[in-house]
């Protein structure tokens, strides 16, 4: 399946655009898809680590289960005071 990953902040300026598609296998979890953003799209593997991911309107951790038409939002860490 192809996913279509929302980037905000230094996820954004890294790639150069607002959305990255990324091709994951049926049952992909999130770890699957930190690994494959990884492989496909070079400019995240930098921050790959620190980032978080929500799946449809929730934070998902690395075993979160995406399927075909979730909306992914990938966000990178905020700091400031």
């Amino acid at each position: 399946m192809i996913v279509e990953v929302k980037l905000f902040a230094i996820t954004r300026q890294l790639v150069g655009r607002p959305t990255c598609s990324v091709e994951l296998p049926a049952s992909a979890t999130v770890a699957d898809l930190r690994r494959e953003l990884s492989r496909q799209v070079a400019e995240l593997v930098p921050v790959i680590k620190s980032l978080q991911f929500a799946v449809g309107t929730q934070y998902a951790t690395d075993a979160t289960v995406i399927s075909p038409g979730d909306e992914i939002a990938c966000i990178p860490p905020v700091s400031g005071g």
